[in-house]
């Protein structure tokens, strides 16, 4: 990593302090893991610095600026705002590079996480037979099929790297179905316990509000056990991810295809002539 290089974190931001606050402490932490870098932080909302200011501010001094956006499924953040910023970054800072890498995505390393989540409730469970255990993965959901999809590959992926016939999908919004309901599926079909898998990077308002919905739901299931497993920015896994996409962008490398490619919302702008901009998505896209 050379000194012109500045590498910029674009965290997804939240509305509780403490979700802000463990972002600040991750790249405090990947920080202290390479020290020779020089590595800023941002938010796409609800925190400061803002995108835009965040781009601004690694493009002091940088010959080069190397964005990762630090977000597990691409939506309307990454397909949509975090190119829009850049390419005013860009009119912006002529003289310096932006170069923007894939998010994190759908891949083994995250397959890792979770499997080392569900060991753990197991244990807390004291190992009970993974025949009679449903899992579900819970992550937030999106109007962006895609980003839905791959939430859905990493639930099939766990299902056939493990014992678990029964490894569901559920959503905390925008889309369906809910915990609530594939809950209830799986106590129909006789599971004696369920594990609960946020797939979150950061604590915030929803992880604080799935706590609260297994507690929910132990109460109006008292013959089932629940375990509900954490947010896993911490871990080693993700630092690792981050760092392979720095390399591939210093060597040139392609990354995966662009989490636009193929998008709806990117057809029609392209048929009407226009970019792909917010100026002409719908607005579930905006929400998600």
């Amino acid at each position: 990593m050379t000194l012109q290089d500045t590498v910029l974190l674009v965290g997804h931001g939240s509305r509780e302090a403490a979700g802000n606050e463990e972002i600040h402490a991750f790249a405090a932490r990947w920080r202290a893991r390479q020290p020779d870098w020089r590595i800023e932080l941002c938010f796409i909302e609800f925190a400061s610095p803002g995108l835009h200011d965040g781009l601004l501010q690694a493009a002091r001094g940088a010959r080069r600026v190397l964005v990762l956006p630090l977000v597990l499924n691409a939506a309307g953040h990454v397909k949509m705002e975090i190119p829009e910023a850049i390419a005013q970054a860009r009119r912006q800072c002529p003289d310096t590079e932006f170069l923007c890498a894939a998010h994190l995505g759908a891949c083994d390393p995250l397959l890792d996480v979770l499997q080392r989540r569900l060991r753990q409730a197991m244990n807390a469970l004291d190992l009970p037979d993974p025949g009679s255990t449903g899992v579900v993965l819970l992550g937030r959901g999106s109007s962006d099929r895609q980003a839905n999809g791959e939430m859905a590959k990493m639930a099939r992926w766990l299902q056939e790297e493990g014992d678990h016939e029964l490894v569901d999908l559920a959503f905390t919004g925008i889309t369906w179905p809910r915990l609530e309901r594939v809950v209830q599926r799986q106590a129909l079909l006789g599971m004696t316990q369920i594990v609960v898998l946020p797939y979150y990077l950061f604590t915030g308002t929803l992880m604080q509000r799935i706590v609260r919905q297994v507690g929910h739901l132990r109460t109006q299931y008292p013959r089932i056990r629940f375990a509900c497993g954490e947010h896993f920015g911490f871990e080693p896994e993700i630092s690792g991810l981050l760092e392979q996409r720095v390399a591939e962008l210093r060597t040139g490398l392609p990354a995966s295809a662009l989490p636009c490619d193929g998008c709806s919302l990117r057809a029609i702008a392209r048929d009407l002539g226009h970019g792909h901009t917010h100026q002409h998505t719908h607005a579930e896209a905006i929400a998600a």
